[in-house]
Parts: C-alpha cells; structure tokens; sequence
C-alpha cells in the first residue's frame, strides 16, 4: 500500500501547537525556531509553504526507505512527527519559481535519536526525488571511514527497497542512477583526490563534531554548491570534545541565526535553518522531564531505560557526567553554565541623553589584547527613576577587520556605520582614543566621570592618562576573580533580566551578552567566561567592561545616589 498524506497536511502547523501546549517538550531553540515557521506559514513572503513539495519527500521516506538495523531491520520507515516537521521546513519553503529557500540545513540531536537514519534518507531523495538532472551527492567527512557512515546506511536502504534498486545501481565505491538521471552518490573525505571541480546538489556532513581541522573542507564544499539552483548542505552532529573547530563555527553561527529572529538588528541569513536539540542549562541533566530537549526520540527511536541508567550511573560516578552531558544531552565540554537567556537579555528600550539630562556616570573600562575588542562603558542613573542606563563604545584595530568581518562572519563594518564601533589605526588599540571618549561625554553630553573601574592588569600609561585628566580619585582597579566579581555581576544579570538595564539596543552589548557564560564553583560564586573557552570569534569584552563599571557602582551606591 502505498502512504499518501491529505493535500492539506502540515506537521510543522501540528507540531508547533504541541510544543504551544506543552505535549512535546524541546528546547529554547527548538521553540524559537518553530514559532519563526509558524509565523512564515501566516505571513508568507519571497517563500511559500507548499505542501505538495513538503509531503514529497515524507512520503518518499515512508514509501521507499527501509531500516536497516535492529529491532525494525527490514521494515519501512515510519517517521515521527519531529522528523515530519523537519522535513517539511526544510523542502516545504519554496519561491514562486519552486526553488527551495533553505540551502543549509543543521541537525543538533542526542545520540541515537536516528539522524544517520535521516540523512541517508535525505541523501538518497536528492539523488534521484528531487527532480535534479545530474544530482552529485556526497557524504562528508575528514576522514574516509567516517564519510562512509551515512553514504552506506543509503547504500543498505536501497538493497531493501526492489523500487529504489530499479532507479539506483548500488556500486563499491558508490550509488549510480545513471540510467535514470546521470546521477551519483559517493563518500568523500578530506584525503581525497577528487575534491576539485566538484558540482554539488547534497552535501551530507554527519558528526562534524569529530571533525580536526575541518574549515577547509567545509570552504570546499560549500564553495561546491553555488553552481546549482538549489543545493542543500546537511548537516548532522551531536555536541562534542574537538573545541574551537568547524562543529563550533556552525553552532554558533546557528545561534546568532536563531536569535536574530526575535532582534531587527541581529544575524541574519535567510537560507540556512538549524534544529538545536539540547538541554537548556547543564543542571537539567538530572530531570528527566527535560530529557527530551536533546533527545526528541526518547522512548521510541532512542531507549528510555538504557539512558535513566547511564543518568543514574553518571551521578555515582561524577567523572562520567562531562561526557554524558556532550554526547547525550548537547552541552558543550566546557566548565561554564548560561548565563542569560536571549529573552532575558534583549532589551530594545532606546533613552535619549537630552530628555534624561544625567550630572555624573560611573565607567567601566576592558582593555584588549592587539586581536580583540577594547570596550568603554559609561553608566549613569537620575533621580526618581530605578533603571540603570548605559553608553559604550568599542574599538577594533584596523589591520584585523577585513579579517574579522569575512572570516567570523561578524558585522563590524555594519557596526562601525551605525556608532556603534571604531577603528583604531594600525594592528593594535591606541587607549589614548579610549581617554578622548570619555572627555567627549563630558563636553558634549555632560555626563562628568565620577568614578571608573578597570582591570587592575591594564596598562599603567593608559591609567596615568586617565589620572592626568579626570584626577587620581576617579580611577579604581577592579581585580578580576569570583571574590570581586561574583556578587556584582548576580546583580547585574537580575537587572538585565528585569529589564532595568537600558543599553540603547546596542547589537555589540547584546552580542557580547550571548556569548557570556559563568564559571561556578561549589560556593555557587561566579564570574564571567566565553560560552566556549578558547573561541577566538566570541568576544565578550562588552560584559567585562560593563562589570567593570558595576563593580563600582555598587560599591559606592549609596554614596552615588546623593549626586545623582
């Protein structure tokens, strides 16, 4: 018997209303990205939702995809809703032409929830499903056994399927359809010698979190792409221990992405989408109501029982729960917690210096190295009104910006357009120009510095020049360590959350603010730390100056209150 869904079937619309009324249980992310296609489906534009295109490939899966191993070996695939769902986003978009709007699509799940089991579906649909003349899928990865994961389960799916073996020729080293449409699907890695000239419709990326030194193949083959008129890059991972490589670049690429939903001015990019299953805070490993954030499979892809063991097992033996709370659960191997959700910290209120008309403002001060950002902050409160206002300004040294913006993907020169961000000359931070800012909110907004804070290790000629010309009172090293900056920064995360902290909706302070994390220790003290150690496009500079600055605040509050 052959499946086919009613004409008007949406499992995006249903499984939104779940996640709505609390009948699936996913995470932030998750959420954020299914509010964003529901509202796509209300308020269509460049791309309509075509059922007809979506059901394709479910009924595809449904119809001609077997499983291969266990339990169900032999059986057809029947798909769950969350797959129903993702499927159906990601070929269901399509302009008026019928071309798909998303060309990359980025799968974070638990293991065993069935993502290689999706993308050998995937890939064996844009072989000979997708109506593609000449298609040429790869399964990618930098090492020849690992590329081979996916490219075989498509391999064991077709030698189930007598429908599928009429159209696909299951070769040694590939899947021909050339007979049917000139088409080929091949493992491909890294130490290739077919890599060059490569005319990509499906790129397969499976466990890039595996992935050393993985930028360039990835350049490779997205690069491979731009010859057809709609591609994909798949992409599927769980979260893992290789830092700082290309599993870390997607990811918080996806994240800015995500957030820029809900921000005018944050990250745009219209033809990627990106499913993160993961837990919400680490803590939440122990819950076993908040499992299914990672693990939207649970109880029938992936088993239950064998996972409240090693859960159970993980909490006799604290050693094991790093490695459980990667694989299982989608935290990233770091020591940090979240700080702020993206709900908490974005806040969009604007003040305007002339109607607030402040006397004296506290600063905050972080100093860079040659390669990062050097942030000033400017904080100031006025009589009668609880919140707590805040100016800044951000440096970047003009030798690394064409590098910054191209390769981190990062908007400075967008950010320099709109005040946010300067350039200061040569390869490295000039801190005079810091100093001329401050004297700038003094002469033309009347903002006096009353007192600033400042990394104790800063250099000694910028904090003589700051001496020099606000006095010697004015200056006060904030020494960076939970001792100092623990109960300040608590302080400043409730205001932010109660959105007592007014930054103009500034986009670097907001950037900066969703790649802070907290390093705890069993005092339950803080401080501040990259989401992810060691991350050289991440900056956070914004907060540290930012703490800088409350640090001192709430040191003299009481004093500050009388002049305000």
């Amino acid at each position: 018997m052959i499946i086919k869904y009613p004409d008007n079937y949406n499992p995006i619309r249903t499984y939104w209303e779940r996640i709505q009324n609390g009948t699936e249980t996913v995470s932030d992310k998750v959420r954020r990205v299914y509010k964003k296609l529901a509202d796509d489906l209300e308020h269509p534009g460049k791309y309509h939702y075509s059922a007809k295109r979506a059901k394709h490939i479910i009924e595809f899966f449904e119809n001609y995809c077997h499983h291969s191993k266990g339990k169900a070996g032999g059986q057809l695939v029947v798909l769950e809703l969350w797959e129903k769902a993702l499927l159906a986003a990601v070929f269901g978009f399509v302009d008026d032409q019928g071309l798909r709007k998303y060309q990359r699509a980025v799968l974070i799940v638990g293991k065993k929830n069935g993502k290689s089991l999706i993308a050998s579906g995937v890939g064996t649909y844009m072989l000979i499903g997708d109506g593609e003349a000449g298609p040429e899928v790869y399964a990618v990865a930098t090492k020849r056994d690992q590329a081979g994961i996916i490219w075989k389960e498509a391999k064991r799916m077709v030698n189930k399927s007598p429908a599928l073996r009429k159209r696909i020729k299951p070769l040694v080293g590939e899947l021909s359809s050339e007979a049917y449409n000139a088409g080929t699907f091949k493992p491909l890695a890294s130490d290739s010698n077919t890599l060059d000239g490569l005319n990509i419709h499906c790129a397969l990326m499976d466990e890039i979190h595996q992935w050393k030194n993985g930028r360039a193949l990835y350049n490779i083959i997205a690069d491979g792409v731009s010859a057809r008129e709609q591609p994909l890059v798949f992409i599927t991972s769980t979260a893992g221990t290789v830092r700082d490589d290309i599993y870390d670049d997607i990811y918080d690429e996806c994240e800015r992405i995500i957030n820029g939903y809900d921000d005018p001015n944050g990250y745009k990019d219209d033809r990627t989408i990106a499913f993160v299953y993961e837990l919400d805070a680490r803590k939440e490993w122990t819950d076993e109501n908040c499992w299914k954030k990672a693990n939207p499979g649970l109880g029938t892809i992936k088993n239950l029982t064998t996972l409240r063991h090693e859960v159970e097992k993980a909490k006799q033996e604290p050693l094991l729960v790093k490695n459980l709370v990667c694989k299982q659960f989608n935290i990233r191997e770091t020591s940090s917690e979240a700080w702020l959700t993206f709900e908490q910290l974005d806040n969009r209120e604007k003040f305007s210096i002339d109607e607030l008309k402040p006397r004296y403002g506290v600063g905050g001060v972080d100093l860079s190295s040659c390669v990062d950002l050097t942030c000033a902050t400017m904080l100031f409160q006025v009589r009668g009104d609880e919140r707590i206002y805040v100016e800044q300004m951000y440096w970047i040294p003009e030798d690394n910006l064409e590098k910054r913006i191209h390769e981190d993907k990062i908007p400075y020169d967008i950010w320099i357009d709109q005040g946010w961000c300067s350039i200061s000359p040569g390869n490295k931070i000039d801190y005079h120009l810091i100093v001329d800012w401050f004297i700038r909110q003094q002469e033309e907004k009347d903002i006096y510095l009353w007192r600033c804070g400042y990394d104790s290790w800063s250099a000694k000629y910028f904090v003589d020049d700051m001496e020099n010309t606000f006095g010697k009172q004015v200056m006060e090293p904030v020494i960076q360590g939970k001792k100092t900056l623990s109960a300040p920064m608590k302080n400043l995360g409730a205001d932010i959350s109660k959105k007592l902290v007014v930054y103009n909706n500034n986009p670097i302070l907001k950037w900066c603010l969703t790649n802070t994390s907290v390093d705890v220790d069993k005092n339950d003290n803080i401080q501040p730390m990259k989401v992810t150690e060691g991350k050289s496009t991440r900056r956070i500079d914004g907060v540290a100056s930012l703490l800088d600055a409350y640090v001192i605040r709430d040191k003299y509050l009481e004093e500050y209150k009388t002049i305000m």
